[in-house]
């Protein structure tokens, strides 16, 4: 038996997904354990060998297994919370504070009583040392090691765990750091480094900066905890690969990671939109929409062609200048807390219960009513059905806990209460898909919906409706879509070098000879990690902007077009992209030349994926999965029905239901809206449409019918 393991640690499941050589699949969750989350992968590996026909034990399981793909928001909570490594930084003299002066911009213009966020480098931590070069990297002041001695000593003296090195203009000449670096390791040996040059050698001198300093402040933090991962796989007789989850979609190796700490940085959601477009081929489909509703989150993304990726993103307002899928992230999930503000408005959000003491249904010591406990009084839920029957929702606390803290000061029912707390999560997520499809100008109508996480498929409906939607795709897999994509994901490697020179008068061997370079040294990582050339892949792309602009558009272009000096192409690319973007482009403006900033290389080698399993047609009468009924609220009409509800683990392809209804898996329960009908397509996934648009049955649904 050959066993493949994705695992997605989440702030309150960790989710389990077992390939058992592409014949069967298994999911888990169990409750994840902030304090250690090795415990829950530890525990969740346990249930699975005791869940095993015939049942296995854990060292019999772990010798079955050959890969386990990891995704870990251990550095996503240590930056969130403050808890990372004391940290120390070395930088050009005169440009210490650039880490509190950030832009110089205040992020809220209009709110007076915006506060600063605290650097997460101390000011007396944080040392300049002389030694400067220009733009161009030619040396204008020499290195002074006297200076960075001192540095060090007073870190050594402070007990600072990591250090990092940013200087001014080192994209273009990284000798200063790397000297710099050599007296660090030799005087601070067990101290985490990370050199700007070598982690980001790109224009931007705060983006750099920051950057380098949250990787060194979280390195520490994950390397201990990889190494404590390492060590209990190991005793339990694991000798398979360990690859660990990016947020540019790809995976990668333990030790990559540990260099590269803040390559994790908002990872967790990172193999859903991956995984969410496999799931629309099925339907003809290469744009997307994946979502994924958990406990603490909800996540948004968009896919066209392939899941979108920015060049840096943010993390407790801290710029991180990496690559990463474009998620939009908000504080919508199960345990989201309903609650009144100043004025007497329900708000939900972005307080969570979490796992620990959890919504006032968990019966763990928590009070305050969560949108797991909505959902439980508006019957989405069955508190005996929960987690398949393993959790126990109580329904006297649910009630309690919104009736005192929602329901009696607004002067309205339990029930309205708690509709009003679940149409509000709603039009929080609605506004969250808004922030990644009108804002970049797509359309949200325009594309199918996956829906993902364990909550998601209770609220995707009312979110469908909202924003007209008209259909939408909820994998068998749903409540654990990320630790399916962790499977699917390949190993990714993304270097940027800054190479500024117009368009029209680019010097074509320098370009070339860096591109090469690039390309080579993504190889190189490849090779190492035994990828045959067959089934490795290179992306170039190049930042480009129009002269005096300030940020670039990245666009794509071919190795044909960089080795045949193709001007034209790569002219019209960034045209035709800053056109889709702003509304406009200045084509043919000669005032207005194209300017490249930076290169950028994707390296990719592809790993075997897990085969999906399709099933033969069936008839569309679902009767025999109907396992009883139940009163649930109907958004549309304000109001209780009784409803069906389907054993989702007994339907199969072809089959039909018409919603009102209710479909419960061991995961995740799917709230099927009045507006809707659902089929079961051939990979088994749930596929909802608007009861106005039967013609998706035959276009999406590839001509099943009713």
């Amino acid at each position: 038996m050959s066993l493949k393991i994705g695992i997605d640690v989440g702030g309150t499941f960790t989710d389990f997904f077992v390939d058992q050589s592409g014949r069967e699949t298994r999911i888990h969750k169990t409750l994840s354990t902030p304090s250690d989350p090795s415990i829950a992968v530890m525990n969740g590996l346990t249930d699975i060998a005791e869940s095993m026909d015939p049942p296995m034990s854990l060292t019999e399981l772990a010798a079955a297994v050959d890969t386990i793909v990891h995704g870990t928001t251990v550095t996503t909570n240590a930056t969130l919370t403050s808890n990372g490594a004391k940290t120390g930084l070395i930088t050009t003299e005169g440009v210490r504070d650039a880490l509190e002066m950030r832009r110089g911009i205040r992020e809220e213009q209009y709110n007076n009583r915006c506060t600063n966020v605290v650097p997460l480098v101390p000011r007396y931590l944080r040392q300049g040392v002389g030694g400067r070069l220009d733009r161009n990297g030619k040396e204008v002041k020499p290195l002074d090691l006297n200076d960075v001695q001192k540095a060090i000593d007073l870190f050594k003296a402070d007990g600072v765990r990591a250090v990092a090195i940013c200087f001014m203009n080192s994209f273009a000449n990284g000798d200063h750091e790397q000297r710099a670096a050599e007296l660090v390791r030799r005087e601070m040996p067990e101290a985490y480094l990370t050199v700007s040059s070598d982690l980001l050698p790109s224009i931007r001198f705060y983006e750099r900066v920051s950057t380098t300093v949250l990787n060194s402040y979280i390195g520490p933090i994950l390397d201990h905890y990889l190494n404590q991962l390492l060590d209990r796989l190991k005793d339990i007789g694991f000798k398979g690969i360990l690859l660990i989850m990016q947020s540019n979609g790809g995976v990668m190796t333990p030790q990559i990671a540990k260099e590269k700490a803040a390559l994790t940085l908002l990872s967790g959601p990172a193999a859903g939109p991956g995984a969410g477009l496999q799931y629309v081929r099925a339907h003809n489909q290469e744009n997307c929409i994946v979502v994924d509703m958990g406990g603490t989150s909800f996540e948004a993304a968009l896919v066209v062609g392939s899941p979108v990726v920015v060049n840096e993103g943010e993390i407790d307002r801290r710029r991180l200048a990496l690559p990463m899928l474009g998620i939009h992230t908000i504080g919508a999930g199960g345990g989201s807390v309903g609650w009144l503000d100043e004025g007497g408005l329900l708000r939900m959000g972005p307080q969570s219960a979490g796992a620990a003491p959890g919504p006032a249904s968990y019966m763990k010591g928590g009070t305050k009513p969560a949108c797991t406990d909505a959902n439980l009084v508006l019957g989405y839920l069955n508190p005996d059905f929960f987690a398949g029957g393993t959790m126990k929702l109580d329904m006297d606390a649910a009630r309690k806990a919104i009736d005192e803290h929602v329901a009696t000061p607004m002067g309205f029912s339990i029930e309205e209460a708690a509709a009003g707390m679940y149409r509000i999560a709603c039009m929080n997520m609605a506004q969250g898909i808004r922030e990644i499809t009108i804002k970049r100008g797509f359309d949200p109508r325009e594309f199918p919906l996956v829906v993902a996480g364990g909550a998601g498929p209770t609220h995707s409906c009312l979110i469908c409706e909202e924003l007209q939607i008209p259909f939408q795709v909820v994998p068998r897999e749903s409540s654990i879509l990320c630790a399916a994509g962790m499977l699917m994901s390949d190993l990714r490697h993304d270097f940027v070098r800054t190479f500024v020179a117009l368009l029209n008068d680019l010097d074509w061997a320098a370009l070339n000879e860096v591109v090469s370079a690039m390309v080579d040294e993504g190889n190189k990582l490849l090779e190492q990690e035994n990828i045959p050339e067959d089934r490795r892949s290179t992306i170039i792309k190049l930042d480009c902007r129009y002269l005096r602009q300030y940020h670039e558009v990245s666009v794509e272009v071919s190795q044909n077009d960089v080795d045949s000096h193709n001007l034209d192409a790569i002219a019209a690319a960034f045209h035709e992209e800053h056109n889709r973007l702003f509304g406009y482009s200045l084509e043919g403006d000669a005032d207005a030349p194209v300017e490249i900033i930076n290169i950028r290389v994707q390296s990719v080698g592809e790993v075997e994926k897990p085969a999906f399993r399709t099933e033969e047609k069936s008839s569309a009468d679902a009767s025999h999965a109907i396992k009883g009924e139940r009163s649930v609220y109907i958004p549309e009409d304000k109001e209780f029905r009784t409803v069906p509800v389907y054993d989702g683990h007994k339907m199969v392809h072809g089959n039909h239901v018409d919603g009102p209804a209710m479909i419960e898996q061991v995961t995740t329960a799917i709230f099927v809206g009045g507006t809707f009908n659902c089929v079961i397509d051939q990979y088994g996934s749930f596929a909802l449409y608007r009861k106005d648009r039967t013609d998706l049955v035959s276009s999406l649904i590839k001509g099943e019918t009713a």
